[in-house]
């Protein structure tokens, strides 16, 4: 409002002054020629259309200004959503089977969707990771039991406790007695690095696993691969009797 009032005021002392200066300039004018009187008058009411326009076009844009309420944009964000997979048609990718294999057991059968093969695979990695862990445990009591019984030291008798109750190691059985813990040594050491190359086995197994059941998914098991055998008559060519030129055999009729 108050800038209204600012141009309204504006606009009457340039009103004033511009009549003003038309009266001086008319009264003049009226002395030194007379015809020309119009010529004034015509410019100054082109100045105040001019003036009066413009000031309309401020006070309408302070109106709207004023108004008209701030608009917010809004975004319609709408969801794009990808056609839904058929898992019916699905066939996996045997290259990204045999990665997610490769980076941890049983993803590859996971993205196969072969879930029922991942008891079999986690319990094989159990049973190794167990048998590893109790073998080891056996080799170092026996390695130890091996060590004292060697260095005849009376303070080192780890191996008592793997006798039966009531035996005792002396000159006469101390040779049977290395030999058992040598043996026993050995054994649980080979029982020891046997298993972890069947955990390797169970893991390179869980690999080839994915990557062939994933390579064999467009593999056709329709009900049109079939084996049919039927007995047939083989011509042999051995003679001219008939009965011995031909032989009895199976036909194997393969549909694929």
């Amino acid at each position: 409002m108050k800038h209204l009032c600012a141009i309204s005021v504006l606009r009457m002392t340039i009103l004033v002054t511009f009549l003003m200066s038309g009266c001086l300039y008319t009264m003049a004018q009226n002395e030194v020629e007379p015809m020309k009187s119009a010529t004034p008058v015509d410019s100054i009411a082109i100045m105040l259309a001019r003036i009066d326009s413009l000031t309309r076009e401020d006070s309408i844009l302070n109106v709207k200004e004023e108004v008209l309420p701030e608009q917010s944009v809004m975004i319609d964000s709408t969801r794009i959503n990808s056609p839904k997979r058929d898992w019916a048609t699905w066939k996996p990718d045997p290259q990204r089977a045999l990665w997610l294999a490769l980076v941890l057991p049983g993803a590859g059968q996971i993205y196969n969707r072969k879930y029922w093969k991942l008891p079999i695979i986690y319990g094989g990695f159990i049973g190794c990771i167990y048998a590893l862990s109790w073998n080891n445990m056996m080799y170092k009591d026996y390695s130890q039991a091996y060590l004292d019984i060697m260095d005849k030291d009376p303070n080192t008798a780890s191996y008592n406790k793997f006798l039966h109750l009531g035996v005792e190691i002396n000159e006469s059985n101390i040779s049977r007695y290395k030999e058992i813990f040598k043996n026993r040594k050995d054994k649980y050491r080979r029982w020891r690095d046997m298993s972890i190359f069947v955990m390797i086995g169970v893991y390179a197994l869980s690999v080839i696993d994915a990557y062939v059941d994933a390579e064999l998914s467009a593999f056709d098991i329709s009900k049109d691969l079939s084996l049919k055998v039927s007995p047939t008559v083989i011509p042999n060519h051995s003679g001219g009797n008939p009965l011995q030129a031909q032989s009895l055999g199976v036909n194997c009729k393969l549909n694929f």
